[in-house]
C-alpha cells in the first residue's frame, strides 16, 4: 500500500515537468514567430524618392536585394552594402549618372553621383587651364543632356607689325583670335591667312600693317643765264644786270608703309610754288683804242699779258686739254694781289691770267680758255693740281658768274 503511493508520486511529478518545459518551448516558438513576422522598419531613399518597409535582412545588401533594388559600383550607396542592419535604419541610394566629355572633340563616358562641373572632371582626371574653354562653368551642374565639352588651349604667335606676342588659344579661326586679342584689321592691313581658316598650335600669325600718306616736298629751280651784249664794255667784260633767282616747284608724293617702313613712293601732284627769274649779264663788245703797259714778270710776255684786248677766237694750232675751270679775284681772303710770275692784278685788274699746275701747263705759257679767251699762265693754287685751272676776274660778282665749268684750252706755247 505504502509503495504505490510513492509510485503514484513520482509520476505525477514527471507529468508536471514535462508540462511545464512544453509551456517553455511553447512561448520560444511564438516569440520567434513573432519576431520573424514582424521583422525592422527600414526607410529607403533612392535619388530623393523615399519608401519605407520591414524586413529581416542581416545586411543592407540583403534588404536592397530583398525589395529588387539594383546597384552598381558607381552608385552611391550609405551607409555601406555590408553594413548589419539596424532597426528604423534609413539607407540612401544615389544613383550615377552617364556623363558625355569631349575634350577636343574627343569623347569618353563616365558614371558619376557629382552633378557640379568641376567635381565630375576631377573625378575623370582631366586638367583645366584657365584659357580652356568649357561649355559649363565649373561651378555650374551638369545639364540634362549630361554632356560636356572642354577644348584646351594651346599656344601660337602673332605678329602685328612690329610687335610679337605669345598668346593661348583654343581650336578656334583666326577671326576670333583676333576678336579675342582686341587686334583690329585696317582697310589696307594685310595677312597671309584666311579669317576664316582654323588656328593650329604653333602657328604664327604675321599681320603687316599698311598706311598710305602723303608726304609734300619743295624743290628748287635752276635760273637761267641770258646774256644780252653791251657796246659800252670793253670787249671780254661782263657785268651782270639783273641777279638770277631760283624758283620753287611743289610736289605731292602718295607714300605706301608697311609695318612704319616706305615700299613705294608715287608723285600725284607738281605745282610751282614760284617760277626762277634769269640772271640778265651784260657782255662787252666795245674794243679798245689803247692798251695800257702793265708791270709784269720778264717770265710773262707782255703780249701775252694784253690779250684781253685781242678777239676771242679760238686758234688753230695748240696743244689741246680738257680742264676744270673756277675762278678767283685779286681781292679773296689771304690774297696779295701778286701771282706766282710776279703779274700785280691789283694795278691791272683788266690782265687775264689763269693759275695753272706747272706740271700740266709751264708758267708763262700762252694759253686760249673756252669762254675766257686768251690768257697767260701766270699764276699756281694750292688746290690747282692736275686738269684744273683758276681763271683771274676783276671782280667778285664776275667770279662767281662764271662758277665751275668744263672748258677746252688751247697751250698756244
Amino acid at each position: 500500500m505504502t509503495n504505490y503511493t510513492t509510485g503514484n508520486s513520482v509520476s505525477r511529478a514527471l507529468r508536471k515537468k514535462r508540462t511545464l518545459i512544453s509551456i517553455v518551448l511553447f512561448t520560444l516558438i511564438i516569440g520567434f514567430v513573432l519576431s520573424e513576422s514582424t521583422g525592422k522598419a527600414i526607410t529607403l531613399q533612392v535619388d530623393g524618392q523615399i519608401q519605407q518597409f520591414t524586413t529581416n535582412a542581416h545586411t543592407v545588401q540583403e534588404a536592397l536585394d530583398e525589395i529588387g533594388v539594383e546597384v552598381s559600383a558607381y552608385d552611391d550607396v550609405q551607409p555601406p552594402l555590408d553594413t548589419t542592419l539596424t532597426a528604423k535604419m534609413i539607407i540612401d541610394v544615389e544613383k550615377a549618372k552617364k556623363i558625355e566629355i569631349s575634350v577636343n572633340e574627343e569623347k569618353r563616358n563616365v558614371w558619376t553621383t557629382e552633378n557640379v562641373v568641376k567635381n565630375i572632371l576631377a573625378e575623370a582626371n582631366i586638367d583645366v587651364a584657365e584659357d580652356d574653354k568649357l561649355s559649363h562653368s565649373l561651378h555650374q551642374q551638369v545639364g540634362e543632356d549630361g554632356k560636356i565639352d572642354v577644348e584646351q588651349a594651346f599656344e601660337i604667335t602673332i605678329v602685328d607689325g612690329r610687335k610679337v606676342r605669345q598668346v593661348a588659344a583654343t581650336s578656334t579661326t583666326i577671326a576670333n583670335v583676333l576678336q579675342e586679342q582686341g587686334i583690329q584689321l585696317g582697310e589696307l592691313d594685310r595677312i597671309d591667312y584666311s579669317l576664316d581658316e582654323y588656328v593650329t598650335p604653333g602657328q604664327t600669325i604675321e599681320i603687316v600693317r599698311v598706311k598710305k600718306v602723303t608726304d609734300v616736298m619743295e624743290d628748287k629751280v635752276a635760273f637761267e643765264i641770258e646774256m644780252k651784249n653791251d657796246d659800252t664794255l670793253l670787249k671780254g667784260r661782263k657785268k651782270v644786270l639783273q641777279r638770277g633767282k631760283r624758283g620753287t616747284l611743289s610736289r605731292t608724293y602718295e607714300v605706301v608703309l608697311e609695318n612704319g617702313k616706305e615700299v613705294s613712293r608715287t608723285l600725284a601732284e607738281e605745282k610751282v610754288v614760284s617760277k626762277p627769274v634769269n640772271q640778265i649779264v651784260a657782255v662787252g663788245t666795245k674794243t679798245a683804242v689803247s692798251t695800257t703797259k702793265s708791270t709784269v714778270s720778264k717770265t710773262a710776255p707782255i703780249t701775252s699779258v694784253l690779250h684781253n684786248n685781242q678777239v676771242a677766237k679760238e686758234p688753230s694750232a695748240g696743244r689741246e686739254l680738257t680742264m676744270t675751270a673756277t675762278a678767283y679775284t685779286a681781292t679773296c681772303k689771304g690774297c696779295i694781289g701778286i701771282t706766282k710770275t710776279g703779274i700785280n692784278l691789283l694795278k691791272n685788274p683788266h690782265l687775264k691770267v689763269i693759275a695753272v699746275d706747272p706740271k700740266v701747263i709751264p708758267l708763262g705759257s700762252d694759253v686760249w680758255v673756252e669762254g675766257y679767251g686768251y690768257a697767260v699762265a701766270g699764276d699756281t693754287g694750292g688746290a690747282i693740281k692736275g686738269n684744273i685751272i683758276d681763271l683771274f676776274m676783276p671782280n667778285v660778282d664776275d667770279a662767281y658768274d662764271w662758277g665751275r665749268r668744263t672748258v677746252r684750252v688751247k697751250v698756244l706755247n
